[in-house]
């Protein structure tokens, strides 16, 4: 007997997966992942058929229910999923439905037998989400009969049970997916809230309820007029263009070798200068990726507004042509496509490829904005001027990108110095201090006074520049702001639309554990202290987030007696130090922090043991900002006001000289 080799590969090595293994051995060929990602992509699937048939006009109202076992229920009352015997198949429909892939009722879409526009099309969605299932109930009203099958781990339980019934018309499915196929179930409430949302937005006058075991929470969702309410909606009335809605259908075909199908396009547009939008629906699902809609968008886009703005003679001599980029920072569109043949890319259905799609789309896009430009002059004057002032900020942004890199780039040494700059010895970063100071007398004072282990020195000449108040272009020519970037050397944080490649912040590269501002305590040295804050909130705000800023407090009053001198603060502290001692008593202001012995210096500013440091909390940003923005920004109303209502509280501050 000749035994068989154990890594053989020969004629009995090949076999095929049956059954409900077809899912669960392999879920992620059907969902797109085993994860968390896959198990949400089953739920679309059977929400995909409820929509389907409210969009033929059956039923307006789907329900779903997050039960706090992660079990999941989608109810319809549309005409309901036909379960019972089917005469040309030769088998019962729950079984074809639920049972077999590749079997459903949306095939013959194209010839309008059913559905014309529908989002499950390949008959893969409720047998597939039914096999990766720890257990699915399904219960159906249909011509005055209660249908119910029920199933567990892709096996059914008893057969199809029907009993009569007068309860309007509905399909009920509720199911748990099984941790044996998917590594993870638990859907988190904000994916099913933005799913029914974004249906809702395509699928106009639908109700889409959501009710969450969890947290005990209902929601609702409804646009009336679709994508155009969700334009409203997104644009928050701060639109310089009127919304725009367009529709139209056609036939048409891929290939000349391929069948001829039809599409319908729904599109709405408008123009806003603080919110941009760009978002694709096909058979109402949302197009993540893409696909024909976002290359048709592109295409009409650049090619219509290129040929206003040359008509309109609005480029300046040898300027570049607008990039999408331009237009879409001002840009907010919704197109909403359907075809009776789609083309999706994989079953998530993420991106369609169908060519005739993107043609017709294109042509739509060039008709409407061609006409719309010459009927609406005063409209189609501000979207151009807005996207070239996108435009050359772009590229304004682009240059001052490159030359912050270059004189960012690279390490501090011999070669790349900073002016003036002291370093410390220690390469611990959670130990190294620098301290920032005033001027050149206070360095000198310092450098006598410091540990030159760990505290490290950055001056700065005179007042800095408000950051708040100049553009990043003007900002990265102060020399003295970008050595202090330089020094700390963990880049920037840039937030606007226009500058966000600037963005080349990381705190791991961060060459201290503390950013100490020092100044005098002084009318001057607290201006200089408050636009350094203000620098460093514009730049690296992260590090006020990270408790890495700090502000060293420096004495206002030197208080001798008998031989000892103690430091004051505040008012309120000299008061109480005075009250304590007995004999003569000799008060003086303190001088700046140049004119300051170096054992002074360490005992009340740099000695870790004896210091004051003030830090900041991590309160409402949004407090934080404005605060910012009242005292340094554009408001001037806003300072006006804020000064008659809290500048008494300060008075006091004006005479410290």
């Amino acid at each position: 007997m000749v035994q068989k080799k154990k890594n053989s590969y020969d004629n009995n090595s090949i076999s095929a997966l049956k059954g409900a293994d077809r899912v669960r051995k392999r879920p992620a060929v059907i969902f797109g992942s085993d994860g968390l990602e896959g198990c949400q992509h089953s739920f679309f699937e059977i929400l995909s058929n409820s929509i389907d048939e409210a969009r033929e006009g059956h039923g307006n109202i789907i329900e779903v229910t997050r039960h706090d076992d992660w079990s999941i229920t989608v109810r319809d009352n549309g005409r309901g999923i036909p379960l019972d015997y089917n005469d040309k198949e030769k088998k019962f429909n729950w079984k074809l439905v639920y049972c077999e892939l590749y079997a459903g009722g949306k095939y013959n879409n194209n010839d309008g037998e059913n559905y014309e526009y529908s989002l499950g099309l390949n008959g893969l969605g409720a047998c597939a989400t039914q096999y990766s299932s720890e257990y699915m109930n399904v219960v159906v009203y249909k011509d005055n009969t209660k249908f119910e099958v029920n199933f567990k781990k892709g096996k059914n339980i008893g057969g199809l049970k029907k009993v009569p019934s007068d309860h309007a018309s509905g399909t009920i499915q509720t199911w748990k997916p099984d941790l044996d196929v998917f590594t993870e179930i638990s859907i988190p409430l904000e994916f099913y809230q933005n799913r029914l949302k974004k249906q809702s937005i395509v699928n106009p006058g639908v109700v889409f309820k959501l009710h969450d075991e969890f947290s005990g929470e209902s929601f609702e969702y409804c646009y009336e007029n679709g994508i155009v309410d969700y334009i409203k909606e997104v644009n928050d009335e701060k639109n310089f263009t009127d919304v725009m809605f367009y529709s139209d259908e056609g036939r048409g075909r891929d290939r000349d070798d391929k069948p001829e199908y039809k599409v319908k396009v729904d599109m709405a547009f408008s123009f806003n200068n603080e919110v941009n939008l760009t978002e694709y629906y096909h058979n109402s699902s949302f197009l993540e990726h893409g696909g024909s809609p976002d290359k048709a968008v592109k295409n009409a886009f650049i090619y219509e507004i290129d040929k206003f703005i040359k008509k309109v003679g609005k480029y300046t001599k040898g300027e570049k042509k607008i990039s999408f980029q331009d237009i879409q920072d001002s840009l907010v569109i919704v197109i909403n496509s359907f075809s009776t043949m789609t083309s999706y890319e994989n079953q998530t259905k993420k991106a369609i490829n169908n060519k005739f799609i993107q043609e017709f789309i294109t042509d739509l896009i060039k008709a409407k904005l061609e006409i719309y430009f010459i009927e609406n002059k005063v409209e189609a004057d501000k979207i151009i001027d807005q996207i070239l002032i996108n435009k050359r900020s772009r590229e304004k942004a682009e240059k001052t990108r490159l030359n912050l890199k270059k004189k960012l780039s690279g390490k501090i040494d011999m070669n790349n110095r900073v002016a003036k700059f002291v370093d410390c010895r220690t390469k611990s970063i959670d130990e190294r201090e620098l301290y920032i100071v005033e001027g050149d007398s206070a360095l000198g004072a310092c450098k006598l006074a410091r540990d030159a282990n760990f505290q490290a020195l950055m001056p700065v000449r005179g007042k800095i520049l408000n950051c708040l108040k100049a553009d990043y272009d003007r900002i990265f020519k102060s020399e003295i702001i970008i050595d202090l970037l330089k020094v700390m050397g963990c880049g920037v944080e840039i937030k606007s639309k226009h500058n966000k490649d600037l963005n080349t912040f990381d705190i791991d590269n961060l060459n201290y554990g503390k950013i100490i501002i020092c100044t005098d305590a002084d009318v001057d040295g607290f201006q200089i202290r408050t636009l350094i804050m203000t620098m460093l909130f514009r730049l690296v705000p992260s590090l006020f987030n990270e408790n890495k800023v700090f502000i060293a407090e420096t004495p206002l009053y030197e208080i001798t007696n008998k031989g000892k001198t103690h430091f004051a603060y505040s008012d309120k502290e000299k008061n109480e130090i005075v009250e304590l001692l007995e004999g003569n008593i000799n008060i003086q202001r303190s001088k700046g922090l140049g004119e300051n012995d170096p054992e002074m210096m360490w005992q009340t500013t740099m000695n870790p043991e004896s210091r004051q440091l003030v830090g900041f909390t991590k309160e409402d940003d949004i407090l934080t900002e404005t605060m910012f923005e009242t005292l340094l920004g554009d408001d001037i109303q806003s300072r006006k006001q804020f000064i008659e209502d809290k500048g008494s509280k300060y008075i006091n501050l004006l005479d410290l000289n």
